[in-house]
């Protein structure tokens, strides 16, 4: 039997604007508010769990693919670095508090930027003030090499195209954004089919993988740096499939548990 294909849908971590909502008064992005302190050390607390996990588990990710929203890009530098992080004793590892000064083996992950992976582009996800000043923005991110400069230096992969080639539109109903991120999830590990995959992103998108690919589930909350992990197996010819494709893709729900931080009610 095709190994498992894994794929970690993880939300970011805590945001600036969050905890000083005067934070987004005369800024130029007013939609892009970076992470807090506590933000960049539950990304790397979490970076490191998710590599732990799946070092119990008998894999190792390989490709992480971000949003470009930057509290998303700096959570994935904080997650990059945790599974990138030399030495490889899980021990010491999880001993290590901040990901200053560590050593990394940038060839074990690659990273890049997905636009499909972007917040929910409406005033449900951004607020009112962001509503209000959308309509005029021209461009909502700088030049994608300026976005990568803040992730960890050598893991970019310049190789691959992204699914998206910019955000999405503005205006986005609420089941629009869902269905857009249930599709990209999809697409990505139909991308990468043989390989593990990190998908860094925000809380709808989160919640999305749940509801979407578990079974019935409604999703209530998703905490900072949650993060779901599905199965994906690869189509063996003569195995049964769906007519979709959708049974191939499904929420972990082994020893590991389904979710991480998720609230979430069965039916």
């Amino acid at each position: 039997m095709a190994a498992r294909q894994r794929v970690v849908v993880m939300r970011h971590g805590d945001r600036l604007d969050h905890a000083e909502p005067m934070w987004l008064a005369n800024k130029p992005r007013p939609w892009d508010p970076p992470l807090t302190d506590a933000g960049i050390l539950r990304a790397w607390t979490v970076g490191k769990r998710i590599r732990a996990q799946a070092a119990a588990d008998g894999y190792q990710l390989h490709r992480v693919l971000v949003s470009p929203f930057f509290r998303c890009l700096q959570t994935a530098g904080q997650a990059v670095a945790a599974l990138c992080a030399v030495p490889d004793d899980a021990a010491l590892a999880a001993a290590v508090e901040s990901s200053a000064n560590v050593p990394l083996d940038t060839s074990r992950v690659k990273v890049s930027i997905e636009y499909g992976l972007s917040e929910m582009m409406n005033a449900e996800a951004m607020g009112v003030f962001v509503s209000q000043v959308a309509p005029s923005v021209d461009k909502w991110f700088p030049d994608l090499a300026e976005l990568e400069a803040v992730l960890p230096t050598g893991t970019i992969d310049h190789s691959t195209e992204p699914l998206y080639p910019e955000v999405p539109k503005w205006g986005e109903s609420v089941r629009g954004a869902r269905t857009r991120y249930a599709s990209v999830i999809k697409a990505l590990a139909d991308k990468y089919p043989d390989e593990n995959l990190l998908l860094i992103t925000h809380g709808e998108a989160v919640g999305s993988s749940v509801a979407c690919f578990g079974t019935g589930v409604e999703v209530y909350d998703v905490e900072y740096c949650a993060y779901s992990l599905l199965k994906r197996q690869p189509q063996v010819e003569g195995e049964g499939e769906s007519e979709s494709g959708e049974s191939l893709l499904k929420l972990l729900t082994d020893r590991s548990g389904p979710t991480t931080g998720i609230h979430y009610l069965l039916p």
